[in-house]
């Protein structure tokens, strides 16, 4: 592997990949598509940082950072690693929005699970974009 590989596989996470959420007791897909970055892209780069300004802002005096602070902060980095995507709700399309993202990711564990499994799976992103 060389320099150029690296630098071209960060810019092919850039892109992402599409993941169909999985239906958390059958295992089978729900409909669901999200385009997601990957670990090494500059979109996840842009969401840690983001992460440690949320988490530093929401620091006290006595550098503690509240419980909900840190789930919030936690929340929106991981939305920001999602590109776009494929949901229906009353059989119409849902905007991609980094609110919607967050109320999807707010409506399941199971949700936030998946997503940050596949957002962090580096062998996901190998390969041709699909």
């Amino acid at each position: 592997m060389q320099l150029n590989d690296i630098l071209a596989d960060a810019q092919d996470q850039d892109r992402g990949r599409d993941f169909e959420l999985a239906d958390p007791l059958t295992g089978k897909p729900c409909g669901i598509t999200l385009r997601i970055a990957g670990p090494d892209s500059a979109t996840q780069h842009r969401a840690r940082l983001a992460l440690t300004d949320e988490l530093a802002e929401a620091m006290d005096e006595s550098g503690r950072v509240p419980a909900a602070a840190r789930e919030s902060a936690r929340l929106n980095s991981l939305a920001r690693c999602i590109l776009g995507w494929h949901i229906l709700e009353a059989d119409e399309p849902v905007p991609f929005t980094h609110a919607n993202a967050l109320r999807l990711l707010r409506s399941a564990l199971w949700v936030q699970q998946q997503v940050d499994a596949f957002a962090s799976d580096r062998a996901a992103f190998r390969g041709t974009l699909t």
